[in-house]
């Protein structure tokens, strides 16, 4: 008996699911490379607001290409919520990079970048409840277990990282120092600037970044696998 015929609407989603991660797994390097250089350098200068306004409507666009698989898992799409909500805050935000590069001492332009690295490091938590909730729908035990191991070591680095940096500026917000071997990363901060902490940040968050590009692209080989084994 002939196999029945793909679902159209299956191989749609499909294809718009592989497109997103393929603009995540690409978006994810590119936009931090780009948003510091943005903060800190001037080689970007001549673009404007551009650079980093592009990588995260990049990212933006991935998240909402594989909002189009499985609209009608509740728990899925709950998730996906919260990570297209702050991926259109970061879009918001991703100017003030530039802003704050030509008026530093400009507390408002301050607060805004770090209110978009706050935005950005819960992006990359949410990104990684997805893949979650993803990989647990996909036919594919190795990558679920790997996507449950690899996103709940992520999710920690990223939560200890915000949990850190809160304690820092809520101590000296009340004028009461980190013990010293706490605040030997923030003493920096104090000598050069509030570039320093916000690069400690992108150090911190590297390992759990290269987990989840590693998990994105393990995601899209398996649904390309699963569309081509199927259609051979």
């Amino acid at each position: 008996m002939p196999d029945a015929a793909p679902n159209p609407d299956l191989l749609r989603s499909l294809g718009c699911l592989v497109r997103g991660l393929s603009a995540l797994f690409w978006g994810l390097p590119v936009a931090l490379v780009v948003c510091v250089q943005t903060a800190r350098a001037d080689w970007l200068k001549s673009f404007g607001v551009l650079p980093p306004l592009a990588t995260t409507a990049l990212l933006c666009y991935g998240v909402w290409q594989i909002g189009a698989f499985q609209k009608q898992e509740r728990v899925w799409r709950t998730a996906l919520d919260r990570a297209q909500i702050l991926s259109l805050l970061n879009v918001g935000l991703s100017p003030f990079v530039f802003w704050w590069n030509r008026m530093p001492d400009e507390r408002f332009f301050s607060a805004a970048v770090a209110v978009f690295a706050l935005s950005a490091l819960l992006f990359l938590v949410s990104l990684n409840l997805v893949l979650q909730r993803l990989g647990a729908m996909l036919p594919d035990e190795t990558l679920r277990q790997e996507t449950r191991q690899y996103t709940r070591l992520d999710c920690i680095l990223l939560l200890a990282t915000l949990a850190l940096t809160g304690a820092y500026l809520g101590a000296s917000a009340c004028g009461h120092p980190l013990p010293e071997a706490l605040g030997i990363p923030f003493n920096y901060r104090e000598r050069y600037g509030f570039g320093v902490l916000v690069f400690g940040m992108v150090f911190l968050v590297l390992l759990p970044l290269a987990m989840t590009m590693a998990l994105l692209w393990k995601t899209k080989q398996v649904v390309l696998d699963s569309v081509f084994g199927r259609a051979g």
